[in-house]
């Protein structure tokens, strides 16, 4: 059967198992667009306002489904466009296809119109980028992509296909949904060692990302935890993959985590950690990261083992097949000593939890907790309040928590909320501050085109409150450019503007009111909560600081 490229495009994506598209048409993606239209009634195109919202969603879409989104941009500045979305979800292992028009064959490499060599510019941001220059080799370019997005450590793929070759006719012939490649378990003999490691440790300590989300190796580490008698911490990645309330899990680790998750992680003798990175945010000053604690580092990709930290043991393998080959190995075992020690963190933690009352971030995320079903996805921006989120938060199931952790995308949690609720069907939050949320706030329109289901918190301080938080600590109160309430926005006429439902809550009793209002509403609705521009995100470890640095209240 002879289709034209756009045609194979479209017909690949749906029999990839693709049932929605994120994107913005342009003229070298006319023919695409064309064939979009085509087959409406199999594959459902979302247009946004502007291509780094689609690119969000489509990420969103893939966090909260575990399955690829897709992303379709035209060319020149719709490409580059992308490129903001496509960093996020390769820095969070996100499985992405991206897909962009260029110029005809025939005028590549001459600066015409619109041309940019995006597979150059997106190189480094990618697991494999393709420029498809015959249409022989569209359909099973656009296969393999969907594969490479999906195996091992997941991430980004972009493919570039000229004008012509989406107008171009070629052979199309079905095939099956590609899998992932198979994932193994790592050597035997790495396994006895760190078992061997493990069932010797007196204060054993499970960390963990979200590579454990994504190997879907939830009751493999709670196994292990009751086991080998271990308290648990994650990275911010890893939010979700144990229930909140675990009785184990400390919460999150680093910079800003839990004040008991991140000292019993700085006091253990072994870490075992699963599927993370080891970045600056969670080791702090990495000369002073834990010093004679020896470390068991399980992850899919061999690049992570050594790159930050040095560990003892190092396993290359899926985390889950890991796990499930370690399991029989480990001794069950109690520490009544180092169990202890962990209570007595946890009772400090709670003794220096803000207990005010009112409109404090812990009381509105608190109020927000008791609207929360048990697979509601929470997207947030970047800022204080994805730290407060991260802190406070009570959540279920895995895949309910998406944030943009390795390069701190502002704007990224409304496409991300957009696309999580498309995917799931589930309503979805959006918990941002005034910010992060003027950076893509044109995608109100998006939301209400398609009446998406979505409750968006604005914690609404009048500043960019991280950046302020650093200027009050560290550079003597010198407020440069971090004061947004001179703009005089009015974040509850603006949603209206756009046609969505909106209030403002200045107490909790409001935000109560409102929160029930909202996860009422067919569409979304946005909710302008006012808080103080001068609270804080604590704990906090001091720019190249170390636990012996952690600040836990204003005056350490």
């Amino acid at each position: 059967m002879k289709l034209s490229g756009s045609d194979i495009l479209v017909r690949t994506l749906i029999e990839q198992g693709v049932d929605v598209v994120f994107g913005y048409p342009g003229g070298q993606v006319i023919n695409i667009y064309d064939s979009l239209y085509k087959y409406q009634d199999e594959l459902k195109h979302v247009l946004t306002a502007h291509e780094q919202g689609a690119a969000h969603a489509a990420d969103g879409y893939a966090r909260a489904t575990g399955k690829v989104g897709v992303v379709i941009a035209t060319s020149g500045p719709g490409a580059t466009n992308l490129v903001t979305g496509i960093a996020t979800a390769y820095l969070d292992s996100v499985p992405l296809v991206a897909i962009t028009g260029n110029v005809p064959n025939s005028t590549i490499g001459t600066d015409g119109f619109q041309e940019i060599d995006i597979t150059g510019v997106t190189l480094p941001i990618t697991k494999h980028n393709y420029f498809v220059g015959a249409i022989e080799d569209l359909a099973d370019t656009i296969r393999e992509a969907f594969r490479l997005a999906k195996s091992g450590r997941p991430g980004p793929v972009l493919i570039d296909i000229p004008k012509d070759v989406q107008v171009a006719k070629y052979d199309y012939e079905p095939q099956s949904v590609v899998q992932p490649d198979e994932v193994f378990a790592a050597k035997e003999i790495r396994i006895q060692q760190a078992a061997a490691c493990i069932n010797a440790a007196q204060r054993p300590f499970i960390y963990f990302g979200g590579g454990l989300i994504t190997s879907e190796a939830q009751d493999e580490l709670l196994q292990m935890a009751e086991t080998i008698d271990a308290p648990i911490g994650c990275s911010l990645m890893g939010i979700s993959g144990v229930p909140t309330d675990y009785p184990r899990f400390l919460g999150m680790q680093g910079m800003h985590g839990h004040y008991a998750c991140s000292t019993a992680m700085h006091h253990a003798d072994v870490i075992i950690a699963l599927g993370c990175r080891f970045n600056d945010r969670v080791t702090g000053n990495r000369a002073k990261f834990a010093v004679g604690t020896k470390i068991v580092h399980i992850d899919i990709d061999g690049a992570e083992l050594g790159k930050t930290v040095s560990p003892t043991h190092g396993l290359r393998g899926d985390v889950k097949k890991t796990l499930q080959k370690l399991l029989p190995l480990l001794r069950k075992t109690e520490h009544l000593q180092w169990r202890s020690e962990i209570d007595h963190l946890i009772d400090e933690e709670h003794a220096g939890l803000d207990s005010r009352e009112g409109m404090t971030p812990r009381n509105v995320i608190g109020t927000l907790n008791r609207f929360l079903g048990e697979n509601t996805p929470v997207a947030t921006d970047v800022g204080q309040h994805q730290m407060w989120a991260a802190q406070y938060l009570n959540l279920k199931n895995p895949r309910c928590f998406l944030s943009s952790g390795g390069l701190g995308t502002m704007g990224f949690g409304m496409g991300a909320a957009m696309g999580a609720a498309m995917g799931t069907g589930e309503r979805s939050v959006l918990i941002t501050g005034d910010g992060s949320f003027g950076m893509n706030l044109n995608e109100l329109a998006t939301a209400v085109a398609n009446q998406i289901p979505m409750v968006i918190l604005l914690l609404n301080n009048g500043v960019l409150g991280m950046v302020r938080q650093w200027q009050t600590l560290f550079f003597d109160k010198h407020y440069s450019n971090t004061t947004l309430d001179a703009r005089h926005t009015d974040f509850v006429k603006l949603a209206q503007a756009f046609g969505a439902s909106a209030s403002r809550a200045l107490t909790l009793e409001e935000l109560e009111h409102a929160l029930t209002e909202a996860f009422a509403c067919n569409g979304p609705y946005l909710i302008d909560c006012a808080i103080d521009k001068d609270e804080f995100v604590l704990p906090m470890l001091p720019p190249g600081g170390s636990m012996d640095d952690i600040i836990v209240r204003i005056g350490d």
